[in-house]
């Protein structure tokens, strides 16, 4: 039996998200603990390029996301102002900042796990989804998610990460 590029490309999706979030699974109880992780992947090939974590409260730096910090980097290691040829995983779907920020990177694809409304039980979120952006967007970007979805909300529900996330309330600002 012939499967359709479109199936392989799904079982792709589905695998390299779950390898993604297992990443982020082994991470959870250390100092660099996140739910939310990023991958730059060379579309044609499937080739890992870049892998980021969220890093907002290490570098004090509200724009320190995962998506944010791992499309400057490939940038930066492909000495490339553009990431046409290649597709971002994440871990969650990207806030407007992050899918912005791909939009204007050329990404061909951005595949995500949990979704803005999942993340928003744990921590604060811009309810703007990201294939909203896409398609208020001039630029062209195929969004696909949620994928692995159980296992990428699986991160923020681990005890460990409840501790953490607990600390974060307590940080914010009071209105």
């Amino acid at each position: 039996m012939v499967k359709s590029k479109e199936t392989v490309r799904r079982t792709a999706d589905l695998e390299r998200m779950q390898r993604l979030a297992a990443w982020a699974t082994r991470r959870l109880g250390t100092p660099k603990q996140t739910p939310f992780c990023a991958d730059v992947i060379e579309t044609a090939t499937g080739r890992l390029v870049m892998r980021r974590l969220n890093a907002v409260a290490a570098e004090s730096d509200p724009s320190s996301h995962a998506e944010v910090r791992v499309l400057r980097a490939t940038c930066k290691r492909l000495r490339k102002l553009t990431l046409t040829g290649y597709t971002l995983y994440t871990t969650c779907e990207p806030c407007p900042m992050c899918m912005s920020m791909a939009l204007w990177a050329g990404m061909d694809r951005v595949v995500f796990g949990a979704t803005i409304s999942d993340a928003s039980r744990h921590c604060s979120q811009i309810y703007i989804p990201a294939k909203t952006v896409a398609r208020r967007s001039d630029m062209k970007c195929e969004v696909v998610g949620p994928v692995a979805r159980a296992e990428c909300v699986a991160l923020f529900e681990d005890p460990r990460m409840q501790a953490m996330i607990q600390t974060w309330r307590h940080r914010k600002p009071k209105r």
